[in-house]
């Protein structure tokens, strides 16, 4: 069995084996490729992650996220279950639910623990390894979170409304401190509010 990955072309390749990968993965291999069933009510990564054991090549891609990221896991790494792509399975350690607001779901990030390994996580933009030194605290907007090592972050908002507390949405300014020290793996952010005015200005259809 390979334990090994390779990256190029857009395409994490990994030899026969089994794997944890992301949902329609992979997309191309020799063989066969299995998807097992992974039992338990626990798993709270089984909606993101598949369980896959594959007996040839097999390559991994997301068209809808492009840009992968190989993180070694020689210490203990916890990743957002929706960016991985695909990691060795015997790596998983665990995953559970991060209230980013306490005493509330709203905003929570479903992540999937690993260690003694790697994964490889796929994104929609480029993504960067921040090294946050002991002391130090690193704020985060949520929906640029990828991966972290160390403790895991708290939630932080300047200012909560009445709208924060009453509708189903996460206040507009929270962010995440990852205290140091610790490693921290981001993506880019994107406005919602921008992306709602541009889907309504295009309601009327195109001429």
């Amino acid at each position: 069995m390979s334990e090994t990955v390779t990256i190029a072309n857009g395409f994490a390749e990994v030899g026969a084996g089994t794997w944890l990968t992301g949902r329609g993965q992979p997309a191309a291999f020799f063989g066969t490729a299995v998807r097992r069933r992974r039992t338990g009510w626990f798993l709270r990564d089984r909606a993101a992650l598949d369980l896959v054991e594959t007996t040839g090549a097999a390559w991994c891609a997301d068209a809808a996220r492009p840009f992968l990221t190989h993180i070694p896991c020689a210490a203990p790494v916890t990743a957002v279950s929706a960016r991985v792509l695909v990691a060795p399975a015997a790596a998983r350690r665990g995953a559970e639910l991060v209230k980013v607001i306490p005493m509330s779901a709203r905003g929570a990030l479903g992540v999937t623990r690993f260690e003694q390994a790697w994964l490889v996580t796929a994104t929609v933009s480029r993504t960067a390894r921040v090294a946050v030194a002991d002391g130090d605290t690193l704020s985060v907007r949520p929906e640029a979170v990828v991966a972290w090592t160390g403790n895991r972050p708290t939630g932080f908002v300047r200012r909560l409304g009445l709208g924060d507390v009453l509708l189903p949405r996460t206040p507009r300014d929270l962010l995440l401190h990852f205290h140091g020290p610790c490693i921290v793996w981001i993506e880019g952010a994107r406005d919602a509010r921008l992306t709602s005015r541009v889907s309504r200005s295009f309601r009327g259809g195109l001429c």
